[in-house]
């Protein structure tokens, strides 16, 4: 069975594009698999925390080292690591806001993406350590168009996946949504096909 996670990043919850297009990705998928198991990560309900010196001094301690208090620093970001870890496939649904991620998809993201768990310094640079699966980020805007000189959100989420070595990235856009009324329906359109 395709296990999937889907990240929610939008605070909306009534009218959200991106939760409307995850849903398509969604269905996509079980008409493409059958049966998928799915694992909802909900960011407007349950906000990962920030990096802060706590983290940072328990993320470095080798892990053997860590107190007890380290280790429980660390039990958020394990469990997102472990959900991370678990898929198959991940959908990431974010709005673009002001040109860039919400800010609790980038504490997700720092959560994550940890040295020596999800990638490794290499004498070549970073390898990502979570090869073999696929990321699909269905984005929407209601100005900023995909891809463009001011869109920081989507190249920065493919990068990301990159870099902890999911290269398989597709990306379904309802974007500019002011200026383009049938953008959501014209998303969901290329997600069917």
């Amino acid at each position: 069975m395709t296990k999937v996670l889907r990240v929610f990043a939008s605070m909306r919850h009534e009218g959200s594009a991106t939760r409307d297009l995850a849903e398509a990705v969604t269905a996509k998928l079980r008409k493409e698999h059958g049966s998928v198991d799915v694992i909802d990560r909900d960011l407007a309900v349950d906000a990962p925390g920030f990096v802060d010196q706590e983290w940072i001094g328990a993320n470095f301690t080798p892990k053997e080292d860590r107190t007890e208090a380290q280790k429980a620093r660390l039990t958020g970001s394990d469990a997102l690591i472990e959900e991370l870890k678990a898929a198959d496939v991940v959908v990431i649904a974010s709005p673009i806001y002001n040109f860039g991620v919400p800010a609790a998809l980038k504490a997700w993201v720092d959560m994550v993406a940890r040295a020596r768990v999800t990638f490794k310094y290499t004498e070549n640079g970073p390898v990502g350590l979570l090869e073999g699966k696929k990321a699909i980020i269905a984005t929407a805007s209601g100005g900023t168009k995909t891809d463009s000189d001011i869109d920081f959100a989507t190249p920065y989420l493919r990068h990301v996946m990159g870099f902890i070595g999911i290269h398989d990235v597709s990306v379904y856009a309802a974007d500019q949504m002011m200026m383009n009324e049938g953008a959501l329906e014209s998303a969901k359109a290329k997600v069917a096909a």
